[in-house]
């Protein structure tokens, strides 16, 4: 075997690698409280994968109970805490793009849908051959809006004393970066 075919085959086993790296996260019901999203098996946060699907819970809730999705956040978030500006920058973000945002990573959802998921919820975190790139005890997760043109981060870390994974930073702020308008608010659709 050459040295092209080589590299070949190692080109195609690091696709198979990354694409078989991908999560499904299925909610017969969205966890409106704090309690209920710990009561959820992603909740023990060894899962960094489980925590993203968290987070777009969490985002979720704001809409109908900000408290409460400020508790989630800070529960995700663990020793980096949820601060004034992180709320802040939520409630700046949901006015400036409505509840569409957090909606649209979920299956089933597309523009002319206005962003309705399908049931029962499912959300899909993913890597890419950059997640592993911050270094060890770090990796970057990638969520697909189906209002934006490309899959957006968001960075966790690892906590080594407990092994829990927890938001790295505010590494999620992307995540509410706007999306193209909903049908029933888009009076070109």
């Amino acid at each position: 075997m050459s040295f092209l075919d080589n590299l070949k085959k190692a080109a195609g086993n690091l696709v198979q690698k990354v694409s078989e790296d991908s999560q499904d996260f299925v909610f017969e019901t969205i966890p409106t409280t704090l309690e209920e999203l710990k009561a959820r098996p992603e909740a023990d946060q060894k899962n960094p994968f489980g925590v993203a699907a968290l987070l777009v819970v969490a985002l979720n809730i704001y809409p109908a109970n900000q408290e409460e999705s400020f508790r989630m956040m800070e529960f995700l978030n663990g020793p980096n805490g949820f601060s004034g500006y992180d709320k802040s920058f939520m409630k700046d973000r949901f006015q400036q793009n409505g509840d569409s945002t957090p909606r649209s990573y979920f299956h089933g959802t597309t523009p002319a849908n206005s962003y309705e998921p399908s049931e029962p919820y499912t959300v899909t975190v993913k890597t890419t051959p950059h997640s592993h790139d911050m270094g060890e005890g770090y990796i970057t997760l990638y969520l697909t809006s189906s209002g934006a043109d490309s899959i957006r981060p968001v960075s966790f870390r690892n906590q080594a004393s407990t092994g829990k994974w927890f938001i790295h930073s505010d590494s999620w702020h992307g995540l509410l970066a706007g999306i193209r308008k909903p049908a029933n608010e888009d009076p070109w659709a």
